[in-house]
C-alpha cells in the first residue's frame, strides 16, 4: 500500500510539470500511431508527471505514480469531473452512457447497473460461457492456422448477447453480431483510431467516407437496440436472466426506471466494453500461455488437481491461474489509461498544486511497467502476483476510484473460464515463431496480427 508523507505542508509546490517541446500535430500523430514507444520516451524524460499537448484535447498532465494515483483515486469525487473527460467517446457510445456523466447522475446509473455484474447473477453466467466458447471451439479445424483474437471475439461477442439480451439465435442477433464486428473493424487500425480520438477528423462525408461509415453503421446499431427495448416494453415479460431484463427493471430513488435512450446507450457502453476489450485480453493470454512453455505446463498441472468437470468457481479461485491472467493484464493493458479527471476545485497532488480546468491522466502503462515495482517489467512473469500483493494504486488494468469498470468481476470470470476451457478441450500451438507486439485498436492497444495459432488436436 502506498503511504502519504505527513509532512507535506513543508515541501516546495511546483507549477505544472515539464514535458515534449514538440508541436501539438507531431505530438498527437506519435501518440496515436506509436503509444507505447512515445510513452516510454516522455516518462524516461520528464519522470512521473509530465505535460502532454494533443490535437483537439486541452493540454493535460500524464501520471505515473502510485502515491499521487492513490490520492487521485481516493480524493473526493467532486474534486474532478471524469465523465466530461470521457467525451471523445459520445459519438460511439451515445450521451447517455454512464462513462459520460459525474455526479449523481454518474451514481445513479452506477447503483442501478452494478448488481448486473455479481454475485449469485454472475455466477449463474458461468455455464454460459463455458458452452458458447466449447460452439466457437467446435468450429476450428485441425492444422488450420486462425487469428486468436477473432476466435475470441466471436466468443465474447456471443457471450454478450446471450448475458446482456438473452439473444442466442434468430435475424436481430444476427444484424447485431454482423454490426458491432464491422463497427469494430471501422476504427480497428492506429490510423482508422484517429477518427474517434481527433474530432477535427470526425466528418461526414457521405456512406464512403471513414466517420460516415461509422455513424451509419452505429446508427443501424442503435435502430436493433431500440428494437428490442420496444419488444420487451410491449410484451412486458421480464421472466428472463438477462442483464437488460434486470436493467428494464431497476429503479432509481425515486421509483423511475431508465428511459429508453438511456437503456440503449447503456447497452451500447456494455457491448462495446465488454466485447473488444475482454477479446483483445484472452488473444494476449493465449499468445503468452503457448509462447512459454512453462507457463502452461504450470497452468494445465493447476487444472488438473480440481479433477474432472471441476467446479466453476474452484477454476476462478486457483492461484497461478489468476497470477496469469492479471500478468497478461499487467504487461499490455487492453487501455493504456484510466479516464482523466479534469480538477474542479484547487488539488495538491504530491508536489504540484493543480487548478480547475486541468486534466489529468493517471497512466496504466506507466505503472505497469515501473522498474522498481515489477522488475524485468517487459518479461512475462505471472510469479509476480504470487510472491506479492499488489495496491489498486499499483495494479489497476480496470481503472480505479469512483470510476472504475463496473464490469471488472465479470471480465476476470469470463476471461478465466474461457481459457479454462480451452486449454482443458484442445491443444494449441502458435503458427508464428516470432514475438507479438501491440498496436493501437480503437481505445484498445490488441496484438499486431491477432496472434496466429493452430490448433493441433
Amino acid at each position: 500500500m502506498v503511504t502519504i508523507s505527513k509532512n507535506r505542508q513543508t515541501e516546495p509546490i511546483k507549477n505544472l510539470p515539464d514535458g515534449p517541446k514538440t508541436p501539438r500535430l507531431i505530438q498527437t500523430i506519435r501518440g496515436v500511431l506509436q503509444p507505447l514507444k512515445y510513452l516510454e520516451k516522455s516518462s524516461k524524460e520528464y519522470g512521473d508527471f509530465y505535460t502532454v499537448k494533443f490535437a483537439g484535447f486541452p493540454t493535460q498532465v500524464v501520471i505515473s505514480n502510485p502515491q499521487a494515483i492513490q490520492e487521485i483515486f481516493t480524493a473526493d469525487s467532486k474534486t474532478f469531473y471524469a465523465g466530461k473527460g470521457n467525451q471523445f467517446l459520445h459519438p460511439l457510445l451515445g450521451e447517455h452512457s454512464l462513462t459520460l456523466h459525474d455526479g449523481n447522475y454518474h451514481q445513479q446509473q452506477r447503483k442501478l447497473l452494478l448488481p448486473s455484474f455479481h454475485g449469485e447473477r454472475m455466477k449463474a453466467y458461468g455455464n454460459t460461457i463455458c458452452q458458447i466458447t466449447e460452439q466457437v471451439i467446435n468450429q476450428w479445424k485441425l492444422g488450420e492456422v486462425f487469428s486468436a483474437r477473432q476466435a475470441m471475439q466471436e466468443i465474447s461477442l456471443k457471450v454478450i448477447l446471450r448475458t446482456i439480451f438473452g439473444l442466442d439465435e434468430g435475424e436481430r442477433y444476427d444484424q447485431l453480431r454482423q454490426l458491432m464486428g464491422e463497427l469494430i473493424d471501422t476504427i480497428g487500425s492506429p490510423l482508422k483510431s484517429s477518427f474517434i480520438l481527433l474530432p477535427i477528423l470526425q466528418k461526414d462525408l457521405g456512406n464512403w467516407s471513414p466517420w460516415g461509415k461509422f455513424l451509419r453503421q452505429k446508427q443501424q446499431i442503435n435502430e436493433l437496440l431500440n428494437a428490442e427495448i420496444r419488444e420487451r416494453k410491449a410484451a412486458n415479460d421480464f421472466s428472463g436472466e438477462d442483464i437488460l431484463t434486470l436493467m428494464m427493471l431497476a429503479k432509481d430513488e425515486a421509483g423511475q426506471p431508465m428511459s429508453e435512450a438511456e437503456l440503449r446507450d447503456e447497452l451500447m457502453t456494455l457491448l462495446f466494453a465488454g466485447h473488444e476489450t475482454t477479446a483483445t485480453a484472452l488473444a494476449w493470454a493465449l499468445y503468452w500461455i503457448h509462447s512459454l512453455p512453462e507457463v502452461k505446463e504450470k497452468l494445465l498441472k493447476e487444472l488438473n488437481s480440481l479433477g474432472e468437470n471441476p467446479d466453476l468457481m474452484a477454476i476462478t479461485k486457483l492461484p497461478y491461474f489468476n497470477a496469469v491472467c492479471c500478468e497478461t493484464l499487467r504487461i499490455y493493458p487492453v487501455v493504456l489509461f484510466t479516464f482523466t479527471r479534469i480538477v474542479q476545485t484547487p488539488i495538491r497532488i504530491m508536489d504540484y498544486e493543480f487548478q480547475p480546468g486541468t486534466l489529468l491522466s493517471p497512466c496504466i502503462y506507466l505503472v505497469h511497467h515501473r522498474e522498481d515495482l515489477y522488475p524485468q517489467s517487459k518479461q512475462f512473469k505471472p510469479e509476480r502476483f504470487l510472491d506479492r500483493q499488489f495496491s489498486p494504486y499499483e495494479f489497476f488494468p480496470f481503472g480505479g476510484g469512483n470510476r472504475r469498470c463496473i464490469g471488472m468481476a465479470f471480465a476476470m470470470f469470463e476471461m478465466k473460464l474461457v481459457l479454462a476451457t480451452i486449454l482443458q478441450r484442445t491443444e494449441l500451438k502458435l503458427a508464428e515463431n516470432r514475438p507479438v507486439l501491440p498496436a493501437r485498436r480503437g481505445i484498445t492497444m490488441a496484438p499486431v496480427g491477432g496472434v496466429k495459432i493452430v490448433a493441433t488436436k
